[in-house]
């Protein structure tokens, strides 16, 4: 495994997001000197909390799962783990046949759920997918998500083997199709490659190891929010000895030759440096390098997603904390997100109500809503979001009214709306908080790498590099960043 170069004495952290906030913890651990810039003034990046009105509300991810790589990172310095509560159901799923499946992560719990909403021999199916899944993981952990890669021949290990037998090569939805007939279980165990930028048919059967992580390894909460995670993490750095800045971040960055010698923050301070870590999306990133904006092979960017972040003054029967309600089209809908450009005619929404589990979240009596659209990211569509936003936003309460939300809309006592625009105005590549999608040609070894081509001693970290998106990915780049700098 190749690491940067030269003195790695002190190293700056560019992001207090996961991703940087695990670097950080794991580079403390090899007792490096460690400074963390921020922009904002909290912790969390895409993991963040804001407050509207008098509710509180994470701004990005919403969905918790792996937290064992979490405490492995506070382990680093000699941290506790967080309190985290596990959620069961993990998921309730509604669909437009008026059927609701609850996805439970205990094995026995979810074959009885399969069985009563669809038949022994759905059960049995069910049961053979889950081993599938975990032998998928299993085999994936160590050797395709969990490690750095210098050259696509770095994947002919001895897993290798394995991940072909198992068919990890091959489409998610055709393999999920081997397990299961039912339509609705079809979708509950691929829904998931969305967030990985390509429809189910498409999707390396590889990328299964996410509805593992969501459907078996379990889906927990911490009180306070999601955001709660990078809060208890940027303490754990901090107490730790690392310099942790808020309201701070990068302006530009020093070069001398091939190495970064120092970084401005934008406040005008001049920090030197032996190394540097940039966790910002990859256009930031890229242009904090000086490095050309465009590329001869063009990034494919992930799907984005609308957001409508609502307090409400009551709650409804069939919300859970997490609440899937798909739309009848399914083919259909990744056809207009990913391909032509355009909002989902017949949408599947996820909708997430915190409170369900921490109620503190929200005054007496009130409740958290947040209502997930999948949309177009600007890259294929340049939706004039100013303008179409408020009128989706109604057109998103409408469909949820119809699907069983009763006066959702006229419950609403505060609200904010979070669209591609708002994303791409936070530095996100496409407008989309998924960055970039996980093609053949974005996967494992033929991702953009987290060591900088011509320069010695930077290290990319976060979801548009080695291994990906979402929570546990996102915390393992930040490991694997480390381990540029100090070594296995």
């Amino acid at each position: 495994m190749r690491t940067v170069t030269g003195r790695t004495d002190h190293v700056i952290v560019v992001g207090a997001g996961l991703a940087g906030l695990s670097c950080a913890l794991h580079l403390l651990g090899s007792g490096r000197q460690v400074t963390v810039l921020e922009t904002e003034p909290t912790a969390g990046g895409r993991a963040g909390q804001m407050r509207i009105g008098d509710y509180t509300v994470d701004s990005g991810a919403s969905v918790l799962t792996m937290p064992e790589l979490i405490e492995d990172a506070l382990a680093q310095v000699g941290a506790p783990m967080l309190d985290l509560i596990k959620l069961d159901p993990a998921y309730r799923a509604h669909f437009a046949d008026g059927s609701t499946i609850h996805v439970h992560t205990d094995a026995s719990a979810m074959e009885e759920e399969v069985r009563r909403v669809a038949g022994p021999a759905e059960a049995v199916g069910y049961r053979r997918l889950r081993k599938w899944l975990s032998e998928l993981y299993r085999v994936e952990r160590d050797s395709f998500i969990g490690a750095n890669f210098d050259s696509p021949l770095d994947l002919l290990g001895s897993q290798l083997a394995s991940l072909v037998a198992l068919g990890g090569f091959g489409r998610l939805g055709p393999a999920i199709a081997r397990y299961l007939s039912d339509e609705r279980l079809r979708r509950l165990f691929s829904f998931q490659s969305l967030y990985a930028g390509v429809p189910p048919k498409r999707a390396l059967a590889a990328y299964g190891v996410i509805a593992y992580m969501d459907t078996i390894a379990g889906v927990w909460f911490p009180r306070g929010g999601v955001s709660a995670v990078a809060a208890h993490m940027a303490k754990a750095a901090s107490d730790a000895g690392a310099d942790v800045r808020y309201s701070c971040g990068a302006a530009w960055l020093e070069r001398v030759g091939s190495r970064v010698t120092a970084v401005r923050t934008t406040s005008g301070e001049r920090i030197p440096c032996d190394a540097v870590v940039l966790t910002p999306d990859l256009p930031v990133a890229r242009g904090l390098l000086g490095l050309p904006s465009r590329r001869v092979v063009p990034l494919q960017w992930s799907p984005s997603a609308v957001v409508l972040h609502a307090g409400v003054d009551r709650s409804w029967d069939s919300l859970g904390h997490h609440t899937i309600f798909f739309g009848r089209a399914w083919d259909r809908t990744f056809d207009e997100i990913i391909k032509r450009g355009r909002l989902m005619s017949d949408p599947s929404l996820l909708v997430t109500r915190p409170t369900a589990t921490d109620p503190t979240l929200a005054p007496d009596g009130r409740e958290v809503v947040q209502v997930l659209a999948p949309c177009p990211n600007l890259w294929t569509s340049r939706i004039d979001w100013p303008r179409v936003g408020p009128r989706y936003r109604d057109e998103l309460i409408s469909v949820l009214e119809q699907r069983g939300l009763t006066g959702f809309g006229s419950s609403i006592d505060e609200y904010t709306l979070i669209t591609p625009a708002d994303w791409e105005a936070q530095g996100l590549g496409a407008g989309t908080p998924f960055s970039l999608a996980h093609s053949f040609r974005q996967t494992g070894p033929f991702r953009p790498r987290n060591l900088v081509t011509g320069v010695d001693n930077a290290v990319l970290a976060g979801c548009g590099t080695t291994p990906g998106v979402g929570i546990p990915p996102v915390v393992i780049s930040g490991r694997l960043a480390a381990q540029r700098i100090t070594g296995r």
